[in-house]
């Protein structure tokens, strides 16, 4: 971190010398990062310029090397076949030199091309290192903020109250929770007790609604009975008197 703020303070000094309105380190870092793209797609489309001539020489190469070919084959002599050796050494030499300069001339391409964008991912570096550094500059600083903030007694005591008051839901929840439970056993005692008394009964061949059913008539005819009876014994003590 060091040493990107020592490129940093070393830009900003750049730029004073060469005149002009300071800058700041933001605008600096932006402006070299673009003359630095800016340089590789120049050397990118020279370098796609020596490559085309590049395949134009091979062919001039090639189609030199036919003619040379066809000439030896039109004129058999001797004498004839030195002088076109002769005459077909000359361009295609020069134009094989031209060849080999165009390719070394690519090559310092490639190597210019690597080093300036080795020169934006070192620019791109710093940024995001000054980036990240704001960063938690900033952060520093919140929680700095949070922490005078902060009073641990107080936030003690508000714990304590909390867990204290929780502990007192939960006893009242579990003696809800017991109540309804309790509850719901009685009713289901009551409903199992009312099933085997059916399933007794139905063992038995005993239906308890038909009993009932049967049960109602015999009590109103006990109760005729009775009414006869006193209606009876009362004749008979007028007869007497």
């Amino acid at each position: 971190c060091h040493g990107e703020g020592s490129s940093t303070r070393r830009l900003v000094k750049m730029s004073f010398l060469f005149g002009g309105k300071k800058k700041t380190p933001q605008e600096l870092m932006r402006e070299y990062k673009r003359n630095v793209d800016k340089s590789v797609r120049e050397i990118e489309r020279e370098k796609t310029k020596l490559q085309t001539q590049e395949k134009k020489i091979i062919n001039d190469i090639r189609k030199a090397a036919k003619e040379g070919q066809m000439v030896k084959g039109l004129y058999p002599s001797i004498d004839t076949i030195i002088t076109a050796i002769v005459l077909f050494q000359g361009p295609v030499r020069v134009m094989a030199k031209d060849l080999v300069r165009t390719r070394a001339q690519i090559t310092k391409f490639y190597q210019m091309k690597c080093q300036m964008q080795a020169v934006g991912l070192r620019l791109q570096t710093i940024k995001s290192t000054q980036a990240m550094t704001e960063a938690m500059k900033g952060a520093a600083k919140a929680m700095k903020g949070m922490n005078a903030k902060v009073n641990p007694i107080a936030m003690q005591r508000i714990l304590f109250e909390f867990e204290k008051q929780s502990e007192i839901m939960d006893s009242k929840q579990e003696m809800m929770d017991d109540a309804i439970d309790d509850a719901f056993e009685a009713d289901d005692e009551e409903a199992q007790v009312d099933e085997v008394i059916g399933q007794v009964l139905s063992e038995i061949g005993i239906d308890l609604g038909d009993q009932m059913h049967h049960a109602a008539p015999t009590a109103a005819a006990a109760n005729a009975q009775e009414d006869l009876d006193a209606d009876l014994e009362a004749r008979l003590k007028n007869l007497k008197s």
